[in-house]
């Protein structure tokens, strides 16, 4: 009975340890990451799967990819109208229908359907006085499709900013005529592989290790189409080293998917019996919008991954108080200015928050607001006239002004007051006493510039 006893509770012992051991690993992952200075990879790892997972529960992406489904189909015919007449300028339409088989060997049944609507389409645009108008038709719709897609990537990325006209149209213009002419090298690509291995080793018992080669260069591809999306569709600077994992992921994901409808058509013998010739539309949907979805949580994975330092102490910056609030804000613009002052160059956003260990996303709210006082502009390249949340920044007033009762006084009345009906015949003492007290401010003290500070 003893020896029972005992161990029962060695084994409530370990139970106990393995618990808490458990909830101190949660509490960490799910909270205390964010209060470690470190920058080691794990540490990262850590904050890019926090940060990846709670905005993907809060972001709502699901109605995002619905979105871009419903848009995608609005204009997949034509997209691929455009693409089939740069490819038939090139003599390489065949070519273009067997790569597009061979990247989507799940849909098709789809885009067999699709091809017969594209040469009809190429049929109308090309005929009498309709060939200007259907012409436009054609790069209107697709150019709709990729600002929808930028609109979606930069809700995703938290930009305000969009790109101009001028630089939508163009880039977008260049990716509609690079697209079809990537898709040709790389199927000539594949094929010039295939041949030449097996040229030089003209073995059967290599013929499975090829196919293996040409399944890495299939998924190599995706890895690279993901990556460039992830760096050039946002209106934001995303750094290969983030873009690349989350593009592999991505990339590797959506070959996975492939597969799976690929042999999940196998088992769904009843579900035609019901849909008939329509029964490629569901499944298309599905696999369309899971095929966003990827994108989108690909996009958010590469998101965090560049901005982890933007959450840092995050619960702290939540519950800041109006006080350390105020004293940051005139620390950062007390900064600004005696830079500017000496002729030195000014500073990023991001560069004053690693210089004075200020978490990046209390830096960036401050700034913010700053700039929306008038207190700071942002300071574009000389030629340049897109203004992005990464430029620099400098005061917008003779540095004379900046004193530290200005500066509380524009903060403190940025914003709408004074629109409650008799508020101040209703509440005069309170009126007065919280005037009183913001005058006191602008005492002898409150007088000093904050380029003496």
């Amino acid at each position: 009975m003893k020896s029972e006893k005992k161990f029962t509770e060695r084994i409530e012992s370990r139970y106990k340890s393995i618990y808490a051991r458990v909830m101190a690993i949660w509490a960490y992952c799910s909270e205390g990451v964010w209060e470690d200075h470190r920058t080691t990879l794990k540490v990262n790892i850590i904050k890019t799967v926090n940060l990846t997972v709670k905005t993907f529960l809060s972001s709502n992406l699901q109605s995002k990819a619905c979105a871009m489904t419903y848009r995608t189909l609005l204009a997949i015919v034509p997209a691929l109208a455009l693409v089939f007449a740069i490819g038939r300028g090139f003599g390489f339409q065949n070519l273009l229908q067997t790569q597009l088989f061979h990247y989507f060997p799940s849909q098709h049944k789809a885009l067999e359907m699709a091809f017969s609507f594209v040469d009809s389409c190429l049929a109308q645009a090309s005929e009498g006085i309709f060939v200007g108008v259907g012409l436009v038709f054609l790069l209107w719709t697709i150019i709709s499709l990729l600002d929808s897609v930028e609109e979606t990537f930069n809700e995703v990325w938290g930009v305000t900013v969009d790109r101009s006209i001028f630089r939508k149209v163009t880039d977008y213009l260049a990716i509609c005529i690079i697209l079809p002419v990537l898709m040709i090298c790389s199927g000539g690509l594949q094929i010039f592989m295939s041949k030449t291995i097996q040229h030089l080793l003209p073995f059967d018992f290599v013929t499975p290790f090829i196919e293996f080669l040409l399944d890495c260069v299939s998924f190599l591809f995706a890895w690279l189409f993901f990556t460039g999306a992830y760096m050039l569709i946002p209106n934001a600077k995303v750094k290969f080293k983030n873009a690349f994992p989350a593009g592999a992921i991505a990339g590797t994901s959506f070959q996975v998917l492939q597969w799976l409808f690929v042999t999940g058509q196998l088992y769904v013998s009843k579900y035609n019996a019901i849909y008939g010739s329509f029964s490629f539309l569901p499944l298309m949907l599905i696999w369309m919008q899971m095929s966003w979805l990827i994108t989108l949580a690909g996009a958010l994975i590469c998101c965090s991954a560049q901005n982890i330092s933007l959450f840092s102490f995050n619960k702290q910056t939540q519950n800041i108080s109006e006080n350390y609030r105020r004293k940051v804000s005139i620390a950062v613009l007390s900064t600004v200015l005696k830079r500017f002052a000496a002729g030195e160059s000014p500073l990023t956003v991001a560069q004053i928050a690693s210089r004075y260990d200020i978490p990046s996303r209390l830096a960036a709210n401050i700034t913010e607001r700053l700039l929306n006082c008038g207190l700071l502009v942002r300071v574009a390249p000389l030629g340049e006239t897109e203004i992005s949340d990464d430029l620099p920044i400098q005061p917008s007033l003779s540095i004379d002004h900046y004193t530290v009762s200005f500066v509380i006084d524009t903060l403190r009345n940025h914003g709408e007051d004074n629109f409650i009906p008799g508020f101040d015949k209703e509440f005069p003492e309170v009126v007065k006493v919280c005037d009183e007290i913001y005058r006191q401010i602008s005492s002898a003290e409150g007088k000093t510039l904050l380029t003496d500070l």
